[in-house]
């Protein structure tokens, strides 16, 4: 065979050899290896090795399989010797090989009693479920196998279950990554000093058969690589080499599984460097092995590596002293500059070239390799496997064998070195990966393992330039996708950007090599050595320019945008995940003064960077207009590393900052996003498409505002308190394009801003700078303090649930860590300003988490209404918060009316930032302000309350931060002489709010109102000389001034600025020509900012007069200012509190108001009305009378509804009363009157135009999963424990007919029992009634609507069109009588015996089927829809298919489904009775006319009547009994009594009179009670029979025998002894049951309870029918109560005695005459079959109410059971496991698998168990999935974490526990049939699920 081998490995065409036999074969092996073991076992061992080595040659030879694969199929189809069988030959050689001639088993297992190793290291792919816990994790990457951590202790540890991404590996036992208190019992004990050593001779033969196997798997990675084509990939091809390749892997696979002993081989054979060497070289004269070289040389050649003298290096200058390892001039010290990028974008497909023409960071340091991305040279196995591994992209199973080897530390080591050593190879393939999502998976899969070891990071950064190759390669990537940046300056810009429409952007492919970057930098000494190494740094803040300025947009300004980019997505992604998250992982390690000089250093060159950009795109002093980039990384690194300096480090700021004219072009940019925000908010960039809202909406969310907006804010807030305040103010103003609306005038021109837009601009603006000067989070807060903050605005939004809380509050540090910093501060945090609201439901249905709400002093004190304007994202949410916080002042009696934002009280600023404060005291401020008072009085256009309210909270500000040189203020009230500024004399605030200013010069256009009224126009020069000396205030043009500062700056900082020559962009755009002409105009003014607050006090408080200054009363207000009653109210609360706070800072203030209260104040002039105000009052009115017509149009509507919605139609539950439309006539009145609730006329139904009820037509088998036991079943969680179905009602029942079936005859077995256990239908209304020929045409105008929700059509799915509520027929209402009108039918004096014969005649008298009207046809039509609505299985019962009996049986048992269900929504009996709750929207009258006119068509043969059987006594008893050829009928005493209750009164012609019904009821009684006597007889001992036929048989000559149960029951005994019923009965019988000792209570109890079912639906179809109320009772009562309301019990029966059943008892013929007849026909049948005859006798009738199966507490429970199970069709585990709630099947959501006929196992399984209703628990999801025919909803889940909220998908993995309130909503609509009613998000589930 061996010879065989060897010659078809060496090729010869030889004719394949017949098999040997298998056993014969194994044994040769087996031989074989067995000697060789023996022969290298010697000292002298060279003869053995080479014989060895020349069977391994032999087997493993690689150039066999690769022809099958490359060669196609033909070598496959070739019979018995494909290459398939030679691998496993080959596989099967070296198992027996490495056990030395033994059994592969034992070895195996001997091998893994030497497993040293104390790591768990299993490794999981995407999908595996695992654990993370936070307590014990060092690395926040850590993980846990299930197992691992169900044997840890994590009981009160922060821990969640979550489903890997990307694959992973668990942790325990590795304290470098957790702590060692959370191992597992199997990995604490560090088991490796109990281990013995290893046997030298049990892993010899595998030190020298695995080199050549895993040399063997290279050959055929290298055969089977072929270079993809450029235009098709060939994924194919590598996958197929793959495949043949999977038992070779796996077999590898299997080794790493033996444990630590085998690892170490084959850590010894992967990293050993000769055998490698020695194997691979291609040397010698093997051809295939030269061939094999050659391929892999290619290969390498083709990935770019390899050859440096083939690179083009461009050269670098020598590195700066101070740069350790990376040269940065190579980027020109700039930002990867335009000059050295070539214009032609492509990059070849290999990368090669492409690579080499881009500007490269050339590794400066000589001991490095010549390139981080070039060269690979490899040494050893491993390093060749990882190669090919690469190449092949990351074959799952190749992965796993790398990482399987993980616990090995030696191998870790080397791993972890050839993985950074491929490091820039892996990026190449990555970038020109088709599938780099599953790539980029695997990668991550591998690397987190390795780089999450903070150790094994830092040595790998110290040997092998970590930090350098991954900045570099991150460089390099982000190079293949640079373009020419367009903002500022698009000509002449040299700056370079991303291009986010790229793919490697575009499809998130960088994000592996960034992640691996980040979880780097979480290690405090490699972020320190990147910190220390300036190279370093360079070339970062290189990468990060590559996103400065990223994503441009430019305002379109005429067309709509024709296509709009999504590329803002890779934009805000990029930024996070490249730039900032980094950024948060440095600062973590910069929280202390020792690390300093790193933050010195970041500062350093990311202002060199800033500078260079600033450089590069030709930046002088005003932005670019109309455009605006969201992405400044760069401004956001500086701003960041800022406030950690001064927060943390104790740095000096002013040491840390640049010169003015850098501040000046710092907030340049930071500021035009903030302006460009309010634009967006204004609709000024609505023809950008929604993109750009999208945009605006995302940098402020909250997982990015921490990153982008928080930190711009504070770079403009540390701008503001260096610059001069009225430059910055200026600035604002001039940049969000207000300033020409900031003039006194009352109209003015403005050239930036339409008209429409100018008032949320200026809003816009106020709202700036009132954040700038309030927020303090990075002015010194403390980082709980922020917490706080976020928190309360968050919650004053809206309640929050706990998980939602966690997402909408920026993370702190590096988001990546996956802890949120101080999770436990975040608890005490959210206990201190919130209360939990436990989860509710609300009326409808809909549920309610666990939310938190803020607590009543959260909204008193810390309500802060800019923190919630920073923090929204949609505007809704500031009204939101604003009416929630109006409702608690109403609430609390704080304050009435509609309250303004209240003014809070800030903490103070950190010293560094107290610069920022004069932006309050500054003129220009104050000139702002005074203007805005002036032109809100005057009520000039454009200015809304929300500018008031900001302009008071500035003055506000201003106030509580006065400025300190204010002790002279009495002295700066000298005369003019002081004032050298025309407004202000000073610019403090506090004594400028007093100055009067009398004149103001404007330039108004020559329309304007102010030239007509000139009040100097008259006066002499003389006079106007005089006041401009008295400092008539100047035109105010705040750009003349901002402009006029910066030039000074400017040449004040630099002159070289002079020399940039390019032409100024105008700062303001407009149309030539379309200024109109200004004119200049002098207004008379004559107030102060004190005289402007009080004339607005008066114009808010409409009254004249109204303010009152209070210390003129109270003189403690000016101590105590802090007063309470201030704290919240009103625009005129605001004004009070200001002019207070301003009397308290100053005498002169006080005195002034004073003085200004004393005059009294002249009325304001009435407002003229111009042309166009009368314009748009015009518009108003009209719409005004346009809302009213529409008004008037709906109250009509409203009305109807009204009624409707007053008793809150609460659908879920059946005790809901919305009364049916059915007016209560008088008794007199005989005819019911009907709403329509389509055209709204009343009236009665008739023949020709019925009316009819809307209802819900569904099959139900609720009542068939009752069972005779109140225990609820449990889901099964075990394998053990399985649920049989039967003992429920449907199964019971199932059995009874099918063994009446057996022996008597079909038909008569049909009305002897009721169907509809399963299957049956019930039917519900709302009560709202229509005209059928109404609800036709509604029909047709649905079906016209092609918008349907949820619901079909043609199906006869509607909407009932008045309360919504969902239906699909109409029950047509029966012309006649009301319900009422039988309440005053005379009581009858007939004697029993002539009801009883007109009973019989009623039913005898055929029913002619109605003439042909509309009524007959509907009523026709809706028996139609009755019988469509559940399967045939559930209404075919009969023998013979078709049979009328079966369509009998069908009709009666619809009402008894009915009325069934009706009992158990009471709660299973009649005791709390009153009023009929369920009974107002009952159907049952008119169901009952529609069963009936059908039942009648059927003629039962007087014959086969049981009503004779029932009331007669027959002359021959044997004629009954039927002889031997035909089947008898059933005995009357196994006939269901309740049944052929129904079938009595559905016989008789409708309406039904009472009498009759009573009659009935009383000779149906007689049975039922004899049925007792029956039963309980059989349940009884033989003694105790022979006890009771003696007592009974003393007392039957005594006067009322036939009302005595012992004598009854005497006399059954006798009767039925007769039979051979009670002789079966054996000992072992008796043995078995214990035996009841009866008492006569128990026994009367017995009866009772056998009566009382039959009793109680008796009461409700006469409550139904005759519209009696039903009688409330205590439980033990029920039975008489029942029976006396029923008429039983005879009038004049005295209460004093106990209760007898047998009381109510009327016997229409002899008793013990019919007594005999009845039990003559049981004892003829227990003749032949007396077991079953017993059987039969027994009915369980005492059913409990309906359950779902009981959950286990903690949802794990269920998980861990059900997600592993296996489909047992399939017998894999399914994708989505979910398990019935009804029954306990577990079935395969959506699994292909399991289905049968187009229908998937969920549709299918709700038909069977439910028919057609399905209640499903979605493992995966712990969600609730309902199936209601063809539709289905997520109905939510039951159960819920500690916090009172689902975790739908289980995203969260928190710990679950069972909502038993939500589970008994759940059981409530599923037994009430409300599903459809109560969920409103149905959708069609195409049998999919």
């Amino acid at each position: 065979m061996a010879a065989a081998a060897a010659a078809a490995a060496v090729g010869d065409p030889q004719p394949p050899q017949p098999e040997a036999p298998a056993q014969g074969l194994a044994l040769d092996k087996a031989a074989t290896a067995a000697h060789l073991k023996a022969a290298l076992s010697r000292p002298d061992n060279r003869a053995g090795a080479e014989e060895l080595q020349a069977l391994l040659e032999r087997v493993l030879n690689a150039e066999r399989p690769l022809a099958g694969a490359a060669g196609g199929e033909e070598a496959a189809g070739g019979g018995g010797g494909g290459p398939g069988e030679a691998e496993e030959d080959a596989l099967e050689w070296c198992k027996c090989l490495l056990a030395g001639g033994g059994g592969y088993e034992e070895f195996c297992a001997a091998v893994r009693a030497y497993d040293p190793a104390a790591l768990c290291g299993l490794v999981w792919t995407a999908n595996f479920v695992a654990y993370r816990c936070r307590t014990c994790g060092i690395s926040p990457c850590m993980s846990l196998c299930a197992e691992c951590f169900h044997q840890g202790d994590h009981t009160g540890h922060d821990f969640n279950m979550f489903r890997s991404q990307a694959g992973g590996a668990c942790d325990c036992g590795d304290s470098n990554v957790m702590r060692e208190s959370g191992f597992c019992r199997r990995h604490q004990i560090k088991s490796s000093s109990n281990i013995p050593c290893v046997p030298k001779d049990l892993l010899m033969m595998s030190e020298f058969v695995l080199p050549r196997f895993i040399f063997c798997l290279i050959q055929y990675l290298r055969e089977g690589y072929n270079e993809p084509a450029a235009d098709a990939p060939s994924e194919k091809d590598l996958n197929k080499v793959l495949q043949l390749l999977e038992p070779q892997i796996s077999f590898l696979e299997d080794l790493t599984k033996m444990g630590g002993a085998m690892r170490s081989v084959l850590t010894q054979v992967l990293t050993n460097q000769q055998n490698y060497k020695d194997l691979t070289a291609g040397l010698g004269e093997n051809a295939c092995a030269k061939k094999s070289h050659e391929k892999y040389l290619i290969a390498l050649k083709s990935s770019g590596l390899t050859y440096p003298e083939d690179k083009l290096v461009y050269g670098v200058q020598e590195p700066a002293a101070g740069t350790s390892t990376l040269a940065a001039q190579g980027f020109a010290g700039a930002t990867g500059t335009l000059g050295q990028i070539d214009s032609s974008d492509e990059e070849d497909q290999d990368g090669s070239q492409g690579l080499g023409k881009r500007k490269r960071v050339k590794l400066s340091s000589g001991t490095k390799d010549q390139s981080i991305m070039d060269v690979l040279k490899h040494k050893s196995f491993l390093e060749e496997l990882l190669f090919w591994t690469i190449k092949y992209e990351f074959p799952q199973k190749m992965v796993t064998f790398l990482l399987n080897m993980l616990p090995d530390q030696e191998y870790k080591v080397a791993f972890t070195k050839t993985f950074v050593q491929h490091y820039a190879f892996i990026m190449k393939t990555l970038k020109k990966s088709h599938e780099s999502d599953t790539m980029s998976n695997r990668i991550v899969h591998i690397s987190v393992q390795l780089f999450s070891n903070e150790e094994l990071a830092r040595q790998v950064t110290e040997e092998c330039q970590l930090l350098d190759i991954m900045v570099t390669v991150l460089l390099y990537m982000m190079e293949s996708c640079l373009i020419k940046s367009e903002l500022q300056d698009e000509e002449n810009s040299l700056h370079v950007v991303v291009n986010c429409g790229e793919a490697l952007l575009k499809n998130n492919t960088y994000w592996p090599l960034v992640s691996d970057f980040i979880n780097i930098l979480s290690h405090q000494s490699v972020a320190q050595r990147f910190l220390e190494d300036h190279g370093l740094l360079v070339t970062w803040m290189n990468f990060v320019s590559f996103f400065q300025g990223m994503n441009l947009n430019k305002r379109e300004l005429n067309e709509h945008v024709e296509f709009e980019s999504q590329t803002y997505y890779a934009a805000f992604a990029a930024e996070l995940e490249a730039c900032a998250q980094p950024m948060w992982g440095l600062l973590s390690h910069c929280k202390v003064r020792e690390t300093q000089e790193y933050t010195r250093n970041v500062v350093r060159y990311c202002l060199e960077a800033l500078q260079d950009w600033f450089d590069a795109i030709n930046f002088v002093d005003e932005p670019a207009p109309n455009q605006v980039t969201f992405h400044l990384p760069l401004h956001r690194y500086y701003a960041m590393f800022l406030s950690k300096a001064v927060k943390c480090q104790e740095l000096d700021l002013d040491s840390l900052l640049p010169d003015q004219e850098m501040l000046m072009k710092l907030m340049i940019h930071p500021l035009q996003i903030q302006a460009s925000l309010a634009e967006i908010h204004s609709n000024m960039w609505v023809r950008n498409g929604l993109q750009i809202k999208g945009q605006a909406m995302t940098y402020v969310q909250s997982h990015f505002c921490n990153s982008m907006i928080d930190p711009d804010i504070y770079l403009l807030q540390v701008c503001a308190s260096r610059l001069d305040p009225d430059y910055f103010i200026s600035s604002v103003f001039e940049r969000f394009k207000v300033v020409d609306l900031l003039t006194m005038a009352s109209q003015h021109h403005n050239m930036v801003l339409d008209v429409e837009h100018e008032r949320s601009m200026l809003e816009g603006a106020l709202t700036f700078l009132v954040i700038l000067l309030s927020l303090r989070l990075h002015l010194g807060m403390s980082d709980d303090d922020i917490l706080r903050a976020e928190m309360v605005a968050q919650l004053c939004m809206n309640d929050r649930t706990h998980s939602s809380l966690l997402d909408l509050i920026p993370e702190n540090p590096n988001p990546k860590s996956g802890i949120i910093p101080g999770s436990y501060s975040f608890e005490s945090v959210l206990s201190a300003v919130a209360d939990f609201r436990a989860p509710i439901f609300e009326p409808g249905g809909s549920m309610q988490q666990g939310m938190y709400t803020p607590k009543a002093e959260v909204w008193d004190q810390e309500f802060d209404p800019v923190m919630v304007i920073l923090r929204t994202v949609y505007r809704r949410d500031v009204q939101s918060a604003m009416d929630r916080y109006t409702a608690f002042l109403k609430q609390s009696g704080k304050f009435p009316g509609n309250p303004w934002p209240p003014y809070k009280k800030r903490t103070s600023l950190h010293p560094s930032y107290k610069g920022l404060m004069r932006l309050l005291h500054c003129k220009t401020l104050h000139i702002v302000l005074f203007t805005l008072l002036y032109k809100i009085l005057m009520d000039h256009q454009n200015l809304s309350e929300h500018v008031l309210c900001m302009v008071l909270y500035l003055i506000e500000l201003g106030l509580e931060n006065s400025a300190d040189d204010d002790s002279e203020e009495e002295v700066s009230m000298g005369g003019p002489e002081r004032c050298h500024d025309s407004w202000f004399p000073g610019s403090n605030l506090v004594s400028n709010m007093r100055h009067f200013i009398n004149y103001v010069r404007v330039r108004v256009p020559e329309t304007a109102p102010e030239l007509k009224r000139d009040p100097l126009a008259s006066t002499s020069s003389d006079a106007l000389d005089s006041l401009q000396n008295s400092g008539t205030a100047q035109v105010f043009s705040l750009v003349a001034e901002r402009r006029k500062k910066f030039q000074e700056i400017i040449n004040r900082s630099n002159s070289e600025a002079n020399q940039v020559v390019r032409p100024k962009i105008p700062s303001k755009w407009s149309a030539p020509g379309s200024s109109p002409q200004l004119t200049t105009a002098i207004l008379e003014i004559k107030e102060s900012i004190l005289s402007l607050l009080i004339k607005l006090h008066h114009k808010l408080s409409g009254k004249q007069n109204s303010y009152y200054p209070p210390w003129l009363d109270d003189i403690e207000v000016l101590i105590q200012p802090e007063i309470p009653k201030y704290n919240h109210g009103d625009g005129i609360t605001a004004v009070e509190r200001i002019l207070l706070k301003a009397a308290v800072q100053s005498r002169m203030n006080k005195r002034i108001i004073e003085e200004i209260c004393r005059k009294v104040t002249p009325p304001v002039p009435p407002k003229k009305i111009t042309a166009a105000e009368k314009k748009t009052l015009d518009k108003e009115e009209r719409r005004q009378k346009a809302r009213e017509r529409q008004q008037k149009l709906l109250a009509e509507f409203a009305s109807r509804q009204k009624s409707f919605m007053e008793t809150a139609m609460d659908v879920d539950s059946p005790e809901n009363d919305i009364p049916m439309e059915i007016t209560t006539a008088e008794p007199q009145v005989s005819e019911a009157v009907y709403d329509c609730v389509i055209c709204g006329q009343s009236g009665p139904s008739s023949e020709d135009r019925p009316t009819g009820l809307v209802v819900l037509l569904q099959a139900s088998s609720v009542l068939g999963q009752c069972r005779d036991n109140a225990e609820p079943k449990k889901l099964p969680i075990a394998e053990e424990e399985q649920i049989y179905p039967w003992d429920t009602c449907a199964a019971v029942h199932d059995v009874r007919l099918s063994l009446l079936q057996r022996y008597f005859k079909d038909s008569s077995c049909l009305l002897a029992v009721s169907i509809g256990w399963e299957g049956g239908v019930y039917v519900q209304t709302c009560g709202h009634t229509l005209h059928i020929d109404c609800h036709k045409s509604y029909m047709e105008s649905l079906r016209n609507d092609q918008v349907l929700q949820g619901f079909s059509v043609d199906k006869g799915e509607f909407t009932c069109p008045l309360c919504r509520q969902f239906a699909n027929s109409v029950l047509p209402c029966y012309p006649g009588s009301n319900v009422e009108n039988n309440l005053w039918q005379r009581p009858c004096n007939k004697s029993t015996q002539d009801l009883i014969k007109e009973v019989e005649e009623l039913q005898g008298r055929p029913g002619a089927f109605p003439s042909e009207t509309n009524l007959s046809k509907e009523m026709e039509s809706v028996m139609k829809d009755i019988k469509n609505t559940t399967q045939k299985k559930y209404r075919d019962y009969s023998k013979t298919p078709g049979s009328p009996d079966n369509e009998f049986l069908f009709m009666y048992s619809v009402a008894r489904t009915n009325l069934e269900l009706e009992l158990i929504h009471r709660g299973g009996s009649l005791c709390s009775g009153g009023p009929s709750t369920a009974g107002k929207r009952s159907c049952l009258n008119q169901l009952f006319h529609v069963l009936a006119l059908h039942m009648r068509l059927y003629t039962i043969d007087s014959e086969y009547n049981p009503w004779k059987k029932l009331t007669q006594l027959v002359e021959d008893m044997n004629s009954q009994v039927g002889n031997e050829d035909q089947q008898p009928e059933v005995p009357i005493l196994y006939h269901d009594v309740t049944s052929l209750l129904l079938i009595q009164i559905l016989m008789m012609p409708q309406p039904l009179r009472k009498e009759h019904f009573t009659c009935i009821v009383k000779v149906l009684f007689t049975l039922l009670y004899t049925q007792a006597l029956a039963a309980l007889s059989v349940k009884g001992t033989e003694e105790d029979r022979s006890a009771w036929k003696h007592a009974g048989a003393l007392r039957k000559d005594t006067c009322d025998a036939e009302k005595c149960y012992e004598v009854l029951l005497s006399f059954v005994i006798s009767e039925l002894s007769k039979g051979k019923l009670y002789y079966e009965e054996g000992a072992q019988e008796c043995a078995m049951v214990s035996p009841i000792a009866w008492s006569p209570e128990s026994m009367e109890r017995y009866i009772q309870d056998f009566c009382l079912p039959f009793l109680r639906v008796s009461s409700l179809l006469q409550h139904h029918l005759f519209g009696e109320d039903l009688p409330s009772c205590q439980e033990e009562e029920e039975f008489s109560v029942l029976a006396s309301c029923l008429g039983l019990l005879p009038t004049f029966y005295q209460t004093d005695h106990p209760f007898i059943s047998a009381s109510c008892l009327d016997w229409p013929v002899a008793a013990f005459d019919i007594i005999t007849q009845w039990c003559f026909e049981i004892t003829s049948f227990t003749e032949r079959h007396a077991e079953q005859g017993k059987a039969l006798l027994i009915q369980e009738s005492r059913w409990k109410l309906p359950h779902l199966l009981q959950l286990p507490e903690n949802y794990n429970t269920i998980f861990q059971y059900y997600h592993r199970k296996t489909c047992s069709v399939c017998t894999k585990v399914p994708k989505d496991p979910a398990v019935c709630l009804v029954c306990g099947t577990f079935v395969c959501l959506k699994g292909l698998c399991c289905k049968q006929q187009s229908y998937c196992e969920c549709v299918l399984h709700s038909q069977n168990c439910g028919a057609g209703t399905g209640i499903f628990l979605l493992i995966n999801a712990s969600v609730i999935i309902i199936i209601r025919g063809h539709r289905f909803c997520l109905w939510g889940s039951v159960y819920l974490d500690a916090h009172g909220e689902e975790d739908r998908d289980l995203r969260r993995g928190k710990p679950l526990y069972i909502c038993e309130e939500r589970y008994r909503v759940l059981e409530q609509q599923w037994v009430s049939h409300t599903f459809d009613h109560i969920n409103k998000r149905w959708g069609p589930h195409y049998n999919g699920l």
